[in-house]
């Protein structure tokens, strides 16, 4: 009878540990929709949210419930399960967490940077046009923030992409290809100018801004990660 008790907490044990694994599967989703950082890779989305989302602790809790199934019972298909449970969890999570980050670029990013706003008046509208079509005319890298300045002072945009990727190099080879002529070119900086138009992109610490406006402005300065 003893054993009998044993084997049947465990049992009740497993389907614990299985339910708190697939809430932590789903909160390490929600939270790298919401808040994962998309140059991430599968690793390192999976570790971000194990340590700065909740998930973490759901799989402490698992690894816990498990090691308590380990010590009541010693049928072989228990204690597989056991073991079973935060594996299975640990692989679910690496393998939603590119899905998961895909899901928070297609909501919260751009492929081309976007300066248009419904609501602005003139002369701001006009010149909002004027930057998209300069950012239009460009083949673009990464993912662009909506955040960001837009209207007579032109408009700038936060470019988030990985630390491999040579941002400057990119632009230095796609603006003559579309006939703008670079004016300034440093280690951290590009210019070009077309049309009355200019385009800049600036490395920053986290990331790049590119900005585009009228050829008498310059670009707002780095701001603070």
């Amino acid at each position: 009878m003893a054993q009998t008790g044993r084997t049947t907490a465990a049992a009740v044990l497993l389907v614990l540990a299985a339910a708190v694994a697939l809430l932590g599967v789903l909160l390490h989703h929600g939270f790298l929709v919401e808040y994962g950082i998309i140059t991430d890779n599968a690793l390192e989305g999976l570790v971000w949210g194990l340590t700065a989302g909740v998930s973490g602790v759901a799989l402490v809790l698992v690894l816990v419930i498990a090691g308590i199934v380990l010590v009541l019972s010693r049928r072989t298909w228990i204690r597989w399960t056991a073991v079973a449970i935060p594996v299975i969890m640990l692989l679910t999570m690496l393998a939603l967490t590119p899905l998961a980050l895909r899901q928070k670029i297609e909501a919260q990013y751009d492929s081309v940077p976007r300066c248009v706003s419904e609501d602005s008046g003139e002369p701001a509208a006009t010149a909002e046009r004027q930057s998209q079509e300069a950012f239009d005319s460009l083949e673009h890298i990464g993912s662009f923030n909506r955040g960001g300045t837009s209207g007579v002072g032109g408009c700038d945009r936060s470019l988030e992409v990985s630390e491999e990727v040579d941002v400057l190099g990119h632009y230095r080879g796609a603006l003559p290809e579309t006939g703008w002529d670079v004016v300034d070119d440093d280690e951290n900086h590009l210019r070009a100018q077309r049309d009355g138009m200019a385009f800049e992109v600036t490395l920053c610490p986290g990331g790049a801004v590119v900005w585009a406006g009228n050829d008498d402005d310059v670009s707002p300065p780095c701001q603070e990660p």
